[in-house]
């Protein structure tokens, strides 16, 4: 009763998130990393409810071995007049293998009689006999008590007599859940306290972030009593989704002293977390406690001062605790510290370089002045602090001219032709580009100029183009801002441009890209 219980539902609620479609595949994919993060259950669908789910059971049952989870299947109470051991999706649950199950209930008497439409002892009668069967049949249950917090505002008795009935037919673990995430902490710690002593049954908590509280919330009812504390990863879930596991884990762990998984595999946190954004092809949340990219970033001048002498000044944990790191953003804001302390992140040390230290630190202010942003852009930012250290810029090659033109075809159809003149490896080179965009085609053309002499660029690719115009007041004659995220497969990083116009910033861009992908690869200069 005293260990707590860390029991994911990814697979299940987190997938009902607006634009998020898992295969089983995914799915199967997914546990296994949950897995190696070391939670205690894995939900993984509702068998009999979907074919998704019910094969994804069946393959779990060949495919997935856990060596650290245990896999939870979810599905209702019997039918209302019906029996358990009759009722083909409880059969469903059985059949799934799943050494847990996890039933859905109604708590809250409006609920039991206008969306089930039967009588409040039938769904007493219901959470009952189900209950009991499936314990009676060797699985191990649990019970989610649907809508329960805004339930026991409006029928206290009620509500928590179907926590004591599922408790006394068998259910080891009934989860209070906030179904409509309308609750704040000090509710939920209040009801939290008051079921626990009101039913003796082993309590958890089922979160959702409508408030913006879910993680709150969590770790109010953990400090009430519970000791089951269900959630996603990355906070996935319907509407504004539930608790995001990582946080709610990594606070009761690194703040509360409470040993939920081993520290070596919550060190795997944002391995994990940005692991299965991959999977679920949802955009890392750059913002998100702990694991996000930004968690450990620093901008101002005055924080990057502090910080040299000691991280721990602007920090409230070592990054490392779960597998993140510190980063300095370079930008407008940035001191000599500043500088000193990403030249020692990128390799450099520069302690002592009073003078070059200033010559970059007014360099980036003058270059962001005039549009360019080093703090989503540490690649060209490189490329500029090595130029300043090494007195000249890196280059694999010489540009001597480009151009791009745009036809518009019979169809309607607009195709656009570049052409690109340098030199590289020692030999002139001259290559045209087709692409359906001026960026794109400029793209091909210039890898097209350099496979000869860097056939690397082979591994390159660009995955992200964003364009911020500045300056719109001046309409069509603004500056323009370009960022482009490029990637050798393995890893990724961005480059920025700035231009009168977006071809012209695209390319500058497109230039740092593949010169720091050379870089990257260790590729000598020719």
């Amino acid at each position: 009763m005293t260990d707590l219980h860390v029991y994911d539902t990814t697979l299940r609620d987190g997938a009902q998130q607006e634009g998020l479609n898992l295969s089983v595949a995914d799915k199967l994919d997914i546990a296994r990393h949950l897995d190696e993060l070391g939670v205690g259950f894995i939900e993984g669908g509702w068998p009999g409810a979907n074919p998704k789910d019910t094969e994804f059971f069946a393959l779990a049952q060949r495919e997935l071995s856990l060596r650290n989870a245990t896999l939870a299947a979810f599905g209702s109470t019997r039918r209302a007049g019906t029996v358990a051991a009759d009722d083909p999706m409880v059969r469903a649950l059985l059949d799934s293998g799943a050494p847990v199950v996890t039933l859905v209930a109604k708590s809250h008497v409006r609920h039991v009689e206008t969306a089930l439409r039967t009588t409040l002892a039938e769904n007493l009668a219901m959470v009952r006999d189900t209950v009991a069967f499936l314990h009676g049949e060797g699985r191990r249950v649990f019970l989610d008590a649907e809508h329960f917090f805004d339930g026991y505002l409006a029928d206290r008795d009620y509500a928590l007599e179907v926590l004591r009935t599922a408790a006394e037919a068998g259910a080891e673990v009934v989860a209070l859940c906030d179904t409509n995430g309308g609750m704040l902490p000090p509710q939920v710690g209040d009801v939290v306290a008051e079921a626990l002593a009101g039913t003796q049954a082993r309590l958890g908590i089922h979160c959702h972030n409508d408030t913006g509280c879910a993680v709150a919330n969590s770790l109010a009812a953990v400090a009430a009593g519970a000791t089951h504390v269900q959630g996603t990863i990355n906070g996935y879930g319907e509407r504004t989704g539930n608790a995001d596991l990582l946080t709610v884990v990594s606070n009761l762990q690194l703040k509360l002293g409470q040993p939920i998984v081993p520290e070596q595999r919550l060190r795997e946190a944002t391995r994990i977390a940005h692991a299965i954004s991959e999977v679920t092809n949802v955009p890392p949340y750059s913002r998100q406690p702990y694991v996000g990219a930004s968690a450990f970033a620093h901008k101002a001048g005055l924080h990057a001062s502090a910080i040299r002498i000691d991280a721990d000044l602007y920090q409230h944990t070592d990054p490392m605790a779960v597998g993140n790191d510190m980063r300095m953003l370079v930008s407008d804001m940035a001191g000599r510290a500043s500088i000193e302390l990403k030249g020692r992140e990128l390799g450099y040390d520069l302690s002592g370089e009073t003078e070059l230290l200033s010559r970059v630190v007014e360099k980036v202010k003058d270059l962001e002045l005039r549009g360019y942003t080093f703090d989503a852009a540490d690649a060209s930012f490189e490329l500029l602090l090595r130029a300043e250290v090494e007195g000249e810029r890196l280059s694999y090659f010489d540009v001597e001219s480009w151009r791009v033109i745009t036809d518009s075809r019979d169809a309607g159809e607009a195709v656009s032709e570049a052409t690109v003149k340098l030199v590289a490896g020692g030999a002139r080179v001259v290559a045209t580009g087709e692409g359906n965009g001026p960026v794109n085609a400029l793209d091909h053309a210039l890898r097209q100029a350099l496979s000869g002499a860097y056939p690397e660029l082979d591994k390159l690719e660009l995955i992200d183009f964003r364009v911020r115009i500045l300056d719109a007041a001046h309409g069509t004659d603004a500056v323009t801002r370009v960022l482009i995220e490029t990637s050798d497969g393995s890893t990724s990083w961005e480059t920025v441009g700035v231009a009168p116009n977006i071809v012209e910033a695209s390319w500058i861009a497109l230039v740092d890209g593949v010169t720091y992908g050379l870089l990257r690869q260790g590729i000598p200069v020719r």
